[in-house]
């Protein structure tokens, strides 16, 4: 009897054959791990809304580089606690601030691994924004000039690359032209250029303690309602030099990550954040959900999708689940 339609199930037989014809591969090398520092001795706390997600203390971070190191993980990002907190934010750019000493002590013990860091303000304000507050407001080309102490700071203590998350009007350009003139024309800058005033950043604020005091973020960060808005965002940031864009949140926002992918040729990250990360574990955790395979399927959407790089908390455990093979993949 001759058949009239394809048989696509011919290529879904055997594992074997699946993995042959995968169209998309998740690998460990695709994994950014995000790391919180905090000040004091002899920290190892977990985060209460992130289960597995700690805090560690400088002289307790060597252990946690090295089972990242140990899975062959390629980066990190750096997040910072400070002690002090004041309207100028002034530990982000301190010599001495949080962020930097963990940034020389990671390079030091491991040259090889890529450390981010993050270049914001809201951890290390006392009002929790991330720029200069008057009056209310948050001023924007003020906010720059601090950016961009804390961006060649940050370069200064080793960082491999400068992430800037604050989303001010024109803070690659700023950052861009202040790293290139202190000598850091080297270091190139993965902008968050698309980050959403999201409600899935909850657990994030809890880890850093980066909770506005008044008011919200929306006046600098897009409104989750908006695709155009996301290709002039990007498209700016290119134009000021940006190297790597990233997309923030990642579940809710595919068809931003997949339009940004088609439309730039730039190296692109999604950022796999708090909220998303607590949902999963939160219904593992009930047994709702087997975490493995829900997680394996997320990030290879991601992937999908179009990015190229993921931030996530479930590095550490996807690069487990790979085999903590250099070049695993699923």
């Amino acid at each position: 009897m001759e058949t009239m339609f394809e048989r696509l199930r011919r290529l879904r037989s055997s594992d074997t054959i699946r993995r042959m014809v995968r169209e998309t591969q998740l690998s460990v090398n695709d994994l950014i791990y995000p790391v919180f520092v905090v000040e004091g001795e002899n920290i190892k706390e977990e985060v209460p809304s992130m289960p597995g997600v700690y805090h560690f203390s400088l002289d307790r971070l060597d252990e946690e580089i090295e089972a990242v190191r140990s899975l062959h993980i390629p980066a990190i990002i750096v997040f910072g606690v400070p002690r002090h907190k004041d309207a100028l934010g002034s530990e982000a750019y301190a010599e001495q601030g949080i962020v930097q000493r963990a940034i020389r002590q990671v390079k030091e013990q491991a040259p090889d691994l890529v450390v981010i860091a993050d270049t914001c303000l809201c951890q290390y304000t006392d009002h929790g924004h991330c720029g200069i507050v008057e009056d209310g407001q948050v001023k924007n080309d003020p906010s720059l000039e601090l950016l961009v102490k804390t961006a060649v700071s940050q370069a200064r203590a080793g960082a491999d690359v400068i992430a800037p998350s604050n989303m001010m009007d024109g803070f690659v350009y700023a950052i861009r032209h202040g790293l290139d003139e202190a000598g850091y024309e080297h270091v190139p800058i993965m902008s968050y250029a698309v980050k959403y005033a999201s409600a899935f950043y909850g657990p994030f604020r809890d880890a850093a303690h980066s909770a506005p005091q008044f008011g919200d973020r929306k006046t600098y960060q897009m409104d989750p309602a908006n695709r155009l808005e996301a290709l002039r965002e990007a498209q700016a940031d290119i134009e000021q030099g940006a190297d790597m864009l990233m997309v923030k949140p990642a579940m809710a926002y595919m068809d931003v990550i997949r339009e940004l992918k088609d439309r730039f040729p730039y190296p692109l990250a999604a950022y796999n954040v708090s909220g998303e990360y607590a949902m999963i574990k939160a219904a593992a955790q009930n047994g709702w959900i087997n975490e493995q395979e829900v997680v394996l399927e997320l990030l290879t959407g991601l992937k999908r999708a179009g990015a190229d790089l993921i931030l996530t908390y479930f590095a550490k455990d996807v690069a487990k689940w790979l085999g903590g093979k250099h070049n695993a993949s699923f």
